[in-house]
């Protein structure tokens, strides 16, 4: 496996790819405001628990059906489109309202953890974009003599513990600063701006073309 591409070089475009800012890094900022760091990690473990979804997918060709079927491809960009938008409106909102998703200390309200982690992977798997990504990355990497899903499922490991170890240090970061954000200007400031940020992502999926 990876003969032609020095393991070196997964690792470099994986990191890049994850530190690139996105939806993923605003939502975990956003959620690691809201709950703490716990809120944060879990959110991140969603949204990295959903890679292996996009890799076996890949790998199983179901992908190429998938961005073939303009049907299929305008169902999951719209589903993944209004679930974003819906965090968008609860960011939005709580800054209309002037009190925030943004608390203070840890234990001032808990979070579920199956709400942060659904928040996380619907955010992931609902989204076209990562399927395209892992349908057009992975080939590169992939030893045609040996299993195609358990090489794709190994990059996708890859991947999660890169993205855990990024999104994980972001959600700690908002969490030494919490007290700081949960000052009645700063939570409201950052609620508006989080939901605008996310409201652009839910409208430019909606817009996304195969």
């Amino acid at each position: 496996m990876f003969d032609h591409f020095p393991f070196l070089t997964i690792i470099l475009a994986l990191a890049a790819l994850t530190m690139a800012p996105g939806m993923d890094t605003v939502l975990v900022l956003r959620n690691a405001a809201r709950g703490g760091f716990t809120d944060g990690f879990t959110t991140s473990f969603g949204i990295c628990s959903g890679l292996f979804v996009h890799a076996t997918i890949s790998a199983l060709g179901l992908s190429v059906i998938l961005l073939q079927s303009a049907y299929l491809f305008t169902l999951l960009k719209f589903a993944g489109a209004l679930f974003i938008v819906y965090l968008a409106f609860q960011s939005l909102l709580s800054a209309w309202r002037g009190h925030g998703l943004v608390v203070a200390h840890e234990g001032a309200r808990r979070v579920s953890l199956i709400t942060s982690f659904r928040e996380g992977i619907l955010s992931n798997v609902l989204n076209p974009k990562p399927i395209l990504f892992y349908m057009m990355f992975l080939p590169q990497f992939i030893d045609p003599a040996q299993s195609a899903l358990w090489q794709s499922l190994l990059v996708a490991g890859i991947h999660f513990l890169l993205g855990m170890m990024w999104q994980g240090g972001l959600a700690l970061m908002v969490h030494k600063a919490r007290r700081f954000l949960a000052r009645p200007a700063i939570a409201r400031t950052l609620n508006g701006a989080t939901g605008l940020l996310l409201l652009g992502f839910g409208i430019k999926l909606a817009l996304t073309h195969r």
